[in-house]
């Protein structure tokens, strides 16, 4: 049986991984939280575009690829296994230790592929310089280093550690064959005093062998290097050079004269290396490994081991900002001086979990007078500042900003990078997609303060906003209202309307399902029936609902 693949989430990454399975012929569908967009690449790869509850459903699509934000790929990947499928993870498999080892118990009692997308090893390069290391070629490993730098992509979701490193440390623990007996990481916090721009990871390994990692998004130039020093020879795979010379051998060892250790100086060869695209490889072994039960090269639990360095580095890092920023009054070259209410707050996210919210990352911070409702998530680096309220069982993503004084309904979901401003309002089940936009003063001057006259914001129950989407203020998206990516909305958009561009404009009418209607208005995954009156969306008639 051949095994396709549904991929959930088409973004910056997903979009390459649909790319890379249509060229393998194994792209069943794609899932997407912005069902134009979920469209649009279904058109362009010849699949259909589906929920993700259809696709858990559907016994012909045996397997999926996640694709989406770190802090959702525990939930998506847990009910894809319950529901039976196969299962291909971006880096990190979780956020938690506790929750990879949930999702490799599910994987080993259900007999089903889990596999997390460590790039790297399928890269022929490096394929050959494991192979290299196996076979005892350079000699007993003594020392591995590895730099992964460059000026961005800049993150505020998530900090270089977790952006950069897992690709190395999947590398280095590969080429080790052990766990490492000793983490230790050191971290600047250049541009935000709780994200760090720039670590370094010390390994040490119970054979003997070291190894280190550094990583930064505000270096001068794009370097990915990694260097394996053996007893008999030493290694460098550089993806920054071309193929017949990313894999340089320099057969070198030391020497020892008069009592005094001699390294010669000789000139590198170059390993021969097969053309072929590391994303492919990885996914065609994803698929090889449904099909036969192959154990695969970055199993879940290879992810899990990644996860641990991970933690481990992580919560030094914590603990040293923690300390840094107690320092008060303290400017230190680099660092931003934090002040007395910023050092409250920071304690205020830092002390033991059991006096955090329920579903409040330790990284996020609620100020004393917000109210949140139970069941709610608010994830890495967010703020619900003063006054706002915010209902039962929302997602609020990482870097969100709400208030003060916003009203979120209850079953919302903002994704990343957004920012709620005074004077909106949000009622039950709206979606905000990823980096749109909230205006609360129509002409802003940084030198004017414009506070008395912010306009107010209304997005009515069920309304979904597009990523990269803006809504000038003083304007209202009506009920179950579908604004498409990118679009600029400055004046009310009706119930139920579909609209895009810029400035946006009305193309049609969705249902509350957010399917876009046809000419009989009714809504083709429920049978719901609409009717136009007055240039307004009625519902007429219930049809199929649950």
């Amino acid at each position: 049986m051949t095994t396709d693949v549904a991929l959930i989430g088409c973004g910056y990454w997903g979009k390459n991984i649909a790319r890379s399975l249509a060229s393998i012929g194994r792209l069943a569908a794609i899932v997407d939280d912005d069902p134009v967009r979920a469209k649009e690449f279904a058109a362009a790869h010849d699949c259909d575009a589906l929920t993700l509850e259809e696709v858990l459903a559907d016994p012909s699509v045996p397997a999926v690829a996640i694709a989406t934000p770190a802090e959702t790929h525990f939930a998506l990947a847990e009910k894809a296994l319950n529901a039976g499928k196969n299962v291909f993870i971006e880096k990190p498999m979780a956020l938690k230790a506790e929750h990879a080892e949930t999702l490799n118990q599910l994987a080993e009692r259900t007999g089903r592929t889990l596999m997390v997308g460590h790039l790297l090893q399928y890269h022929d390069g490096f394929i050959r310089l494991r192979e290299m290391v196996q076979s005892g070629e350079l000699g007993r490993l003594q020392y591995v280093y590895s730099n992964r730098l460059n000026f961005g992509k800049i993150r505020r979701e998530e900090d270089v550690l977790w952006s950069f490193a897992p690709h190395d440390i999947s590398m280095i623990l590969a080429l080790a064959g052990e766990e490492p007996s000793q983490v230790n990481a050191q971290g600047l916090f250049v541009l935000h005093g709780r994200i760090a721009d720039t670590t370094t990871t010390h390994l040490q390994f119970p054979s003997g062998l070291g190894a280190h990692i550094f990583v930064s998004w505000l270096h001068p130039f794009k370097e990915q290097k990694l260097v394996v020093v053996g007893e008999k020879a030493m290694a460098v795979f550089d993806d920054r050079e071309p193929l017949d010379r990313k894999l340089a051998i320099y057969r070198a060892e030391v020497s020892w004269l008069d009592g005094a250790p001699v390294a010669p100086k000789v000139e590198p060869d170059y390993e021969v290396l097969p053309s072929s695209e590391p994303l492919v490889n990885e996914l065609q072994h994803f698929v090889d490994c449904c099909e036969t039960g192959a154990t695969p090269r970055t199993s879940g639990r290879e992810g899990q081991r990644v996860l641990a360095v991970l933690n481990q580095a992580t919560s030094q890092l914590l603990e040293q900002n923690h300390s840094r920023r107690r320092t008060d009054g303290l400017s230190l070259p680099g660092f931003q001086t934090a002040s007395p209410g910023e050092l409250n707050d920071l304690e205020k996210i830092e002390t033991s979990t059991a006096s955090r919210r329920d579903g409040v990352h330790p990284t996020a911070i609620v100020d004393d007078s917000a109210v949140v409702g139970t069941g709610t998530k608010i994830w890495h680096f967010s703020h619900v500042m003063g006054n706002t309220s915010i209902g039962a069982n929302c997602n609020i993503g990482q870097n969100v900003v709400a208030g003060p004084n916003v009203s979120i309904g209850a079953g919302v979901r903002i994704q990343n990078n957004v920012s709620v401003y005074d004077g909106v309002t949000l009622e039950d089940d709206v979606f905000c997609g990823p980096s749109m936009v909230f205006t609360n003063v129509n002409n802003p001057r940084a030198f004017i303060s414009r506070k008395d006259e912010f306009a107010r914001t209304l997005i009515k129950k069920g309304a979904s906003l597009g990523a990269n989407c803006t809504i000038v203020c003083g304007t209202t998206v009506g009920e179950y209202a579908f604004v498409g990516a990118g679009a600029v909305v400055a004046k009310d958009v009706p119930p139920y309307a579909l609209v895009v561009g810029v400035p946006a404009r009305q193309t049609g009418w969705v249902s509350r399902e957010g399917e876009v209607l046809g000419a009989d208005l009714t809504c083709p995954r429920t049978g719901e029936t609409y009717e136009e009156i007055n240039g307004e969306l009625h519902p007429i008639q219930t049809g199929a609902m649950a």
